[in-house]
């Protein structure tokens, strides 16, 4: 099994930014909040995927955290899960794109995020809401995110 992948099954994450999928592989996320504490509380959420990067050497590097789920809905394709929440000392947000059968696809990272609390789709594009009315709106079709 994947080291992701386990870690997912015990209901945890890596404490860094990224979005790691369910193979080991992974890109970097950008995500400069706003968090809790950051002066644009209230905004959208910026958010950009960047280049691949080592997911074993992060997992490495990192320590990993417990996660709370504040939502699982299903895809409005029927092709799978979305989920979300958080974990940390209320920083750190989490989404994760799960298959049909609720396996792991993979799960974004976003270390001053705040924690995601619930989706709202228009077909496949999904505006999620973070614990402080942040929202963070993503098209779930482009092959990074499918």
């Amino acid at each position: 099994m994947a080291k992701v992948e386990g870690l997912w099954k015990a209901g945890e994450i890596p404490l860094c930014d990224g979005l790691y999928r369910s193979d080991d592989t992974g890109l970097e996320l950008h995500v400069d909040g706003p968090g809790a504490y950051h002066p644009d509380a209230a905004q959208p959420i910026p958010f950009r995927i960047g280049e691949p990067f080592d997911v074993a050497q992060a997992l490495e590097r990192h320590n990993i955290d417990e996660v709370t789920t504040y939502f699982e809905d299903p895809l409005p394709d029927g092709a799978g899960w979305m989920s979300g929440g958080g974990g940390g000392m209320g920083n750190i947000g989490y989404l994760a794109r799960l298959n049909a059968d609720s396996s792991l696809r993979w799960v974004a990272v976003m270390f001053h995020s705040n924690p995601f609390v619930s989706v709202h789709y228009e077909g496949m594009r999904a505006t999620f809401t973070n614990d402080w009315g942040n929202l963070l709106i993503l098209d779930l079709m482009p092959p990074a995110l499918g």
